[in-house]
């Protein structure tokens, strides 16, 4: 068996958007004021047992020309409608890198509070991972796992609720029970091996969302069901982030959860952020550059976890109907809303759902979100919602979904 590790840069791709223009070529693309680069890399066999050392992101800042701008604050930020005293570090960014749900988390806030908002941030993110952890034993999860049922605290019945309203929209293809066969293929453990038809028969028949029973904060779950909310928790964390930015007073941010980004407004400079999305047939370079404020980007693909064996290719994006890695034509899945959980969960189901279906799903619900797709032929399905927000920059063929 063959365990590979890459360092991948730019998963996503952060720029400021300082022309009215996407950059032409991805290769080329500079970051102008703030960069946030992302990357998911595969377990190494020679991998530290420290965990830290897993599956980790390599996240990368650069804000040298914050001070720059900070110098022009007075100019470059006006009063509002309501005339308020403009912030005079509206320009100057505070980061903070931590390292949460099996992964390194960037965060950046621009103003003066932007460092009471980092600090309230980091220890939000801290407390819903060890609630939502399946191995922390002070965590909801791991308790509900393990006695069978449970009272659960607001945040993990809030989350664990539209885990299961995703599994009923997407018909399954979504399911928050699928832990055990995650595990089994060595996803969670990094045990890798590929798992014979008898055992995952075996597990498939308690793998079903719809038998988990949520009634207000009480859930029970049938015997040998598991969950698992990981699929969704970065996702949840993201959109709580941008509550406790705003709170804060913070009125402009970027966060960068293991790859999962999400905006809050625009730059100080009221210019939108570009997103670029990593290229699964090169992953030094970018097939595409979306332009989001206030919104989740959020990309799942075949090349971010896998093992090999045999010259086969085993990647982590597990179907539940049948218990192996999706085969579905499609090699990366984007996703951009408002709504990060929402991202997060259609990211993998597109995904498996293939283009067809992905595309037929997104037209039923294209009022919650656009996605940008590459198949495995190399071409880029954008919904119609992204026309004049996204350039995508490989030269490869583009076909609208309207």
């Amino acid at each position: 068996m063959k365990i590979i590790r890459k360092t991948l840069t730019a998963t996503l791709l952060c720029t400021a958007l300082l022309s009215s223009g996407c950059a032409g070529d991805s290769k080329n693309q500079t970051a102008d004021t703030s960069a946030v680069s992302a990357s998911e890399s595969t377990v190494s066999a020679s991998e530290s047992a420290d965990s830290s050392q897993a599956e980790n992101h390599a996240v990368t800042e650069n804000t040298s020309s914050d001070s720059q701008n900070s110098q022009e604050s007075d100019q470059s930020v006006s009063e509002n409608s309501n005339n308020e005293t403009p912030d005079p570090k509206a320009n100057e960014s505070e980061s903070s890198e931590l390292y949460a749900m099996d992964t390194v988390m960037s965060l950046t806030a621009y103003g003066s509070h932007a460092r009471e908002a980092l600090d309230s941030a980091s220890a939000e993110i801290q407390r819903l991972d060890k609630l939502f952890s399946i191995s922390s034993e002070t965590g909801d999860i791991y308790r509900v796992n393990r006695d069978g049922e449970g009272d659960l605290s607001e945040d993990t019945r809030s989350l664990l609720a539209s885990a299961l309203e995703y599994g009923k929209d997407t018909n399954g293809i979504f399911d928050c029970t699928i832990e055990p066969v995650m595990e089994a293929w060595g996803f969670t453990t990094k045990n890798y091996r590929i798992p014979s038809d008898s055992e995952l028969a075996e597990l498939l028949s308690h793998v079903d969302a719809s038998t988990v029973t949520l009634s207000g904060n009480h859930v029970t779950l049938p015997e040998d069901v598991k969950l698992d909310l990981g699929g969704i928790a970065k996702g949840f964390t993201s959109a709580r982030v941008m509550e406790v930015f705003k709170n804060s007073g913070v009125t402009s941010g970027i966060i960068s959860l293991g790859g999962n980004v999400q905006t809050l407004g625009t730059k100080p400079d009221e210019k939108l952020w570009r997103v670029g999305i990593q290229d699964p047939n090169d992953l030094n370079a970018m097939f595409a550059v979306v332009e989001v404020s206030d919104e989740a980007v959020i990309t799942s693909g075949a090349y971010q976890r896998y093992f090999e064996e045999n010259g086969v290719h085993y990647h982590h994006i597990i179907d539940p109907r049948t218990g192996y890695p999706a085969e579905s034509g499609l090699t990366s899945v984007t996703i951009i809303s408002p709504d990060g959980t929402l991202a997060d969960a259609l990211s993998t189901s597109l995904f498996i759902m293939g283009p067809d279906d992905a595309s037929a799903f997104w037209q039923n619900h294209r009022d919650k979100f656009e996605a940008i797709m590459m198949t495995e032929n190399g071409e880029v399905l954008v919904t119609s919602g992204l026309a004049d927000r996204c350039k995508v920059t490989n030269g490869g063929k583009v076909r609208v979904i309207s």
